[in-house]
């Protein structure tokens, strides 16, 4: 088997004009995954049982099925429903894109809440308690002690979610997304040299791993600031 080069360098510019597409769908899917994380979060953190119940339920569910059947469903089954396609949210569901990005964030706002979850419960009693001897509620113990706390805990598993998600938009394309991963099935079934063009699209992730690992190592870096060594 030989490696073809010139093939390989055609490709890499064709595959990386679905980077927009990619970085859109990491980035919608990431703010609004955070944004349903902290909700549901807030539902766990709340001690009654008619939020804490469903918020646990949701979990299991969307931390315990693979998300390239979530999408499947999302893509082949809710479009199917009279309701949805009578509902204001048709036009999203309509769209492989508008599939792709609600899968994405309701699997992402399942396993961001659980990584908050573990920065919450990792604080120190012992300043919760400090907070509480100096006067302060527990709302403002909660937002000035607990979560920047919370947030530095909480940053090198989410950074690892970050990474996951951005491996897992790679996913659309089975449903017609055409990302860079779309583009290389593409030109893959018009070559017939899947291991020159996959090999060249393993290498653009890898390089785009590289960069959000060190974004949010320098992000760990300035939360940890005021930390003793």
């Amino acid at each position: 088997m030989t490696f073809d080069l010139s093939l390989t360098m055609e490709s890499i510019p064709k595959m990386l004009s679905g980077i927009g597409t990619t970085f859109e769908l990491l980035f919608l899917s990431l703010v609004l995954g955070t944004a349903l994380a902290i909700v549901l979060l807030l539902m766990r953190l709340s001690g009654r049982w008619f939020l804490v119940g469903p918020s646990m339920a949701y979990i299991y569910v969307f931390r315990g099925t693979p998300i390239l059947v979530q999408i499947f469903i999302i893509y082949h089954g809710l479009p199917g429903l009279e309701f949805i396609r009578d509902s204001i949210f048709w036009p999203i569901f309509r769209e492989p894109f508008g599939c792709a990005l609600i899968a994405l964030t309701l699997n992402t706002g399942a396993y961001v809440s659980e990584i908050l979850r573990g920065g919450v419960l990792g604080v120190d009693k012992g300043l919760l308690e400090a907070g509480a001897a100096l006067g302060l509620s527990v709302r403002q113990r909660f937002i000035y002690i607990t979560t920047p706390i919370a947030i530095r805990l909480a940053t090198p598993a989410y950074s690892n979610d970050v990474i996951s998600l951005m491996k897992s938009t790679a996913l659309a394309s089975t449903i017609t997304v055409v990302d860079m991963t779309g583009i290389a099935r593409t030109i893959v079934a018009e070559t017939y040299a899947p291991y020159e063009i996959f090999l060249s699209l393993a290498i653009i992730y890898l390089i785009l791993t590289w960069f959000i690992q060190k974004g949010f190592g320098l992000f760990e870096k300035r939360m940890s600031r005021y930390m003793v060594k």
